[in-house]
């Protein structure tokens, strides 16, 4: 089973052009039209968003000279399959049968 994960990589390409601060990039959201609370900023930065707006990818993008694929990273990750009762290649349930069991009594020990 694959699953994928989406790696959100704002922190590292403001980083890379000397942007340390969340407050940095509020008045550059603002000078496209991108009005968001300090909080908002902070969070859009440090977490990556379950859902963002087009307009303010193509906002942080130009306000960053950056493209989205430099903002978002896709991580394909293969995952195994758990083997159950059920998993094909091994004995079905109504294939097993009990194993005889064998009764040993301590050495010594006379009825």
């Amino acid at each position: 089973m694959r699953t994928i994960e989406v790696q959100w990589n704002l922190r590292q390409v403001m980083a890379d052009r000397g942007m340390f601060q969340t407050s940095e990039l509020m008045p550059l959201l603002e000078e496209r039209g991108i009005h968001m609370t300090r909080e908002y900023v902070y969070r859009l930065v440090t977490k990556t968003p379950q859902r963002l707006n087009t307009e303010v990818l193509v906002a942080l993008c130009d306000a960053l000279a950056c493209s989205p694929a430099d903002l978002i990273t896709g991580v394909i990750q293969e995952q195994q399959r758990a083997k159950t009762g059920t998993s094909e290649g091994g004995p079905r349930i109504g294939e097993l049968r009990p194993i005889r069991a064998k009764i040993r009594r301590p050495e010594g020990v006379t009825e």
